[in-house]
């Protein structure tokens, strides 16, 4: 599989930094004055400054009914094997506000999958989920 590079709008670099850097544990990779490259999980993120956000301002979403959840889009993340995913939840337990808190979704049917989404300061909808077997469950119909 290839890596993906997304690039999304942040309302404060530094901000942004100790976001993705510190409370997410991504490591940094080239930076300028308005925008900071992040490893994630392989991918490239890179957070560019959006000036037009404001210094409180956040990205606007909508919510879409998916198993009993109001999923905001857009919305982006990774996915990960089960264990991985059981480790991210818990280590972000006191360090995020979970818009949708750490559960199984589809339980019991094809594409049954951990998921959990928090938001960034600037209000950028991130989802990580987990499958006991990705290959396997990731289209499962």
């Amino acid at each position: 599989m290839y890596p993906f590079h997304l690039a999304i709008a942040v309302r404060d670099i530094a901000e942004a930094r100790a976001f993705y850097g510190q409370t997410l544990g991504f490591p940094e990779g080239r930076s300028a004055a308005h925008w900071v490259d992040f490893n994630c999980y392989g991918h490239q993120l890179v957070t560019h400054l959006n000036p037009a956000l404001g210094p409180s301002g956040r990205v606007s979403a909508l919510h879409n009914p998916v198993d009993g959840d109001a999923v905001p889009v857009p919305h982006f993340g990774v996915v990960l094997p089960m264990n991985a995913w059981r480790e991210l939840a818990e280590r972000l337990r006191g360090q995020v506000e979970f818009l949708i808190e750490p559960r199984i979704r589809f339980a019991g049917q094809p594409g049954e999958q951990g998921t959990l989404f928090f938001a960034d300061p600037s209000g950028n909808h991130l989802e990580f989920k987990g499958f006991a077997d990705v290959d396997a469950s990731l289209f499962a119909r």
